[in-house]
């Protein structure tokens, strides 16, 4: 964790614990295996949070803080299709989950992201280590919306009360997918010139 960059070190966390779910989610007795997995799972997060405490660079504190924000929504998550009895990885509630697999079958291995039915390759842009959003139901429900639409080779354009967190969502879901994401109010006064210099 500590000597890989931090977009790295989220990336491959989130495929491992997308594939220990599903591992855990196959077995025979998929309940007692779901069970034995968020023990573990919570005793790795807590060992995360140790770490935190330690002796760090700004860097690493700030790529492990990242890992531990989505590492506590993984655990919910799991603790959710606990409570939910899914002992299939077919099921709606871990469908809608943002999960990271390797595609080897592809010429080029590539990280993809699934989403519900929406299937979007890893976008490759560096980010660097970055904060990230906790994230909400709200959250999750506006990300099913934004990948189906993305990838449908849609835009999507999140609606709200002021300060309710729509930019925000749209710019943690571009760094979750690794995608460019280019953020500007519009007004009357954006003409095409100004236009072209955002892209």
């Amino acid at each position: 964790i500590l000597v890989h960059p931090g977009q790295v070190v989220a990336t491959v966390a989130q495929m491992t614990w997308a594939r220990d779910t599903e591992r855990a989610l196959a077995a025979e007795d998929a309940k007692g295996a779901m069970r034995d997995w968020a023990v573990q799972y919570k005793a790795d997060l807590n060992d995360l949070i140790i770490k935190i405490r330690g002796d760090l660079t700004k860097l690493q504190r700030k790529t492990i803080v990242a890992l531990v924000t989505t590492d506590v929504h993984a655990r919910d998550i799991i603790d959710d299709l606990i409570d939910k009895g899914v002992t299939e990885k077919e099921d709606f509630t871990w469908q809608v989950q943002l999960r990271y697999y390797w595609k080897l079958d592809q010429e080029d291995v590539s990280p993809v992201v699934n989403h519900s039915d929406a299937v979007l390759l890893y976008g490759y842009e560096y980010m660097g280590a970055t904060s990230r959003l906790v994230i909400t139901p709200l959250t999750d429900r506006c990300w099913l919306t934004l990948t189906g639409s993305y990838g449908l080779k849609l835009g999507a354009a999140p609606a709200g009360p002021a300060g309710t967190g729509k930019t925000e969502s749209s710019k943690d879901l571009a760094k979750a997918l690794a995608i460019n994401c280019v953020v500007f109010n519009c007004s009357d006064q954006i003409d095409y010139k100004m236009m072209g210099k955002l892209f």
